[in-house]
């Protein structure tokens, strides 16, 4: 067999252009549509930063009220979905119930097109499907959190932005202004990350010309993945193991020894530190002051102290958010989902610039398996033998 230069995890291929985001290496900042991601939290709501990823620019006054008020019509939990995430076990991760949510919607919005090539939509219609996805996931999230607690639904409420709608819908009252604040930035933060994992996924469904509901579940798929996603819970797992900032050296002790994966560190795509890190960490103590919690701030920077010592590797933006989700009350298994909630928007801005100008994405593989072989006794038919003599075509 000839060399070939194989990209595992097509590590180092540039597959397509993307104008939705980029790492600027020069200045290490996450950029999205050209505006440092850390500008947008400061200063901007997650509707906003939505309707930038969409659109391209950011809105004006006008815009944003429209999107608002469009948003505000799809908030409510629906009977058809609840029904559906009603189905599943309480055992079922929240994930799974995303998933399902984000297909039932999908079923639901296309019933009646017979004709796939129609389900592809417009543009205008794939917009209107992506605000729809945007409005109605918070109140998937906030119902699977709650019904896990025994908790009855909270209805949405339209006098609220997007942050503190999900976190009514969600605790069942209004909660501090820092806390919206943190949950805020931690949306705009999730919000995009060029061609990650679950972002490719998603393109290559769309290449298919399969429709965008159908993209957006092989995404949460994806990002359900502990190597992508799951990494803000597996950070919660990792401090209720440790417990105590005076224990984190003897347990990093066994777990490099034991060659442990210490999720909430390192990234493919930054080499000097994930860029959304100090915008996070900076949420994260003011909420550590607003709830008098010195000891989780203590633990987070004994260990992150002592990995980036040891190991010259940085944290990621997983590991801000998962104690700062924790501290504002959500459960460990609501991580994800937080993260399907904000991602939905840069998923959705990927697919339609994917379907504005389509290829379908096709790699090729290198095979490693054994030789042509034949079945001892078999004799093909005439027909079998006269396909053998063609020339192979293209398939799959």
């Amino acid at each position: 067999m000839t060399d070939i230069d194989i990209k595992k995890g097509l590590a180092g291929v540039t597959v397509d252009y993307t104008a939705v985001s980029k790492v600027n290496p020069d200045t290490n900042s996450l950029l999205y549509r050209g505006y440092p991601v850390q500008e947008l939290a400061a200063t901007q709501p997650f509707e906003a930063v939505a309707y930038l990823l969409w659109h391209g620019e950011l809105p004006t006054a006008q815009q944003l009220a429209e999107l608002r008020a469009t948003e505000r019509r799809y908030r409510a939990l629906t009977d058809e979905v609840k029904q559906a995430i009603d189905l599943l076990p309480l055992g079922a991760h929240p994930m799974d119930e995303v998933r399902t949510a984000a297909s039932v919607i999908g079923a639901a919005d296309l019933a009646g097109i017979d004709n796939v090539m129609d389900a592809v939509g417009t543009p205008e219609e794939n917009l209107q499907r992506s605000i729809r996805l945007f409005a109605a996931l918070p109140a998937v999230v906030a119902y699977g959190q709650r019904r896990r607690r025994g908790q009855e639904l909270v209805v949405a409420r339209d006098d609220l932005n997007y942050a503190e709608n999900f976190l009514w819908m969600t605790f069942g009252e209004d909660v501090d202004e820092v806390v919206v604040d943190a949950f805020n930035t931690s949306m705009i933060l999730y919000a995009e990350h060029s061609f990650n994992a679950s972002t490719f996924t998603a393109r290559v469904i769309a290449s298919t010309l399969s429709d965008l509901y159908s993209a957006v579940v092989g995404a949460i798929g994806a990002l359900k993945g502990p190597l992508h996603g799951g990494a803000n819970e597996a950070v919660l797992h990792i401090f209720d193991e440790i417990g105590d900032a005076w224990n984190v050296n003897s347990w990093l002790d066994e777990a490099l020894a034991a060659k442990r994966k210490i999720m909430g560190f390192g990234h493919r795509v930054y080499k000097r530190g994930d860029s959304r890190v100090p915008t996070m960490k900076a949420a994260l103590d003011r909420l550590v002051d607003h709830y008098d919690r010195p000891d989780v701030r203590a633990l987070y920077s004994a260990l992150e102290n002592e990995f980036v010592s040891r190991k010259g590797i940085y944290p990621n933006l997983d590991y801000p958010s998962g104690p700062a989700y924790n501290l504002m009350g959500f459960d460990t298994l609501t991580f994800t989902p937080l993260f399907v909630a904000a991602r939905i928007t840069g998923w959705t801005a990927h697919i339609m610039e994917q379907q504005a100008s389509n290829a379908l994405i096709r790699p090729l593989s290198a095979y490693n398996g054994p030789d042509e072989r034949h079945i001892e006794g078999y004799v093909p038919d005439a027909a079998n033998a006269a396909a053998a003599q063609r020339p192979e075509e293209a398939a799959g």
